[in-house]
């Protein structure tokens, strides 16, 4: 859930912190009241593409975050703990910073990630119903997951997963013995070769003196 919003030089906002309480939040205003902005700055904390015309004019930079309150089950805590970043018991905030330039900063929890992290978050948290989309559904990477839910396969699809991951797992270790052996193999070859040329070459002692 959305618990909290902060918005810094976005377009004509000059410093907004928005909270949110439990159950149904409802934002109405006349047409240019800023709702559209509001959703932009939402947008932005959550991974959408940074346009520079969203800088508040004179502004050096634009800064929005947002946090969530989930359980612990829920995805978004999964997606940071495949890439080692534990949540806690906190909420997730995510925060982008936009520079004049066009170009900007994603962080998670302070910590800097990449903009494709902070969208994979934001699709998982955050879901936008308008007139002509329903994100959700058109999506084609939610598709499996959700007939896995409806079928009540999500522990077994778990398990084949973990299953793939161990065969995978297998095949790179069968690759690099593969690997070792082929270079043992060349090692052993040329050590066979040097050995047979010494032999050839019969080099005895003093050799080198009576040469000269």
């Amino acid at each position: 859930m959305l618990v909290s919003l902060s918005i810094r030089d976005v377009v004509l906002i000059d410093r907004l912190d928005l909270a949110l309480g439990g159950g149904l939040c409802v934002l109405t205003g006349e047409t240019g009241a800023g709702k559209s902005i509001l959703l932009d700055a939402l947008g932005l904390a959550l991974g959408c593409r940074a346009d520079a015309a969203l800088l508040r004019p004179g502004a050096a930079r634009a800064v929005v975050s947002a946090a969530f309150e989930v359980s612990h089950d829920h995805p978004a805590n999964r997606i940071l703990a495949a890439r080692a970043m534990n949540a806690g018991d906190g909420p997730i905030v995510l925060r982008r910073v936009l520079g004049a330039d066009g170009r900007g900063r994603a962080f998670v929890n302070d910590e800097p990630v990449s903009v494709g992290l902070l969208r994979r978050l934001g699709d998982a948290l955050v879901e936008v119903q308008s007139q002509f989309e329903q994100r959700g559904l058109l999506d084609t990477a939610t598709h499996r997951a959700l007939l896995d839910a409806y079928g009540g396969l999500s522990d077994a699809a778990a398990r084949v997963a973990a299953l793939w991951r161990a065969w995978r797992d297998a095949i790179q270790a069968r690759e690099a013995a593969a690997r070792e052996i082929e270079a043992a193999r060349r090692e052993d070859a040329y050590l066979r070769h040097a050995v047979a040329e010494l032999d050839a070459l019969d080099p005895r002692p003093g050799e080198e003196a009576a040469l000269a």
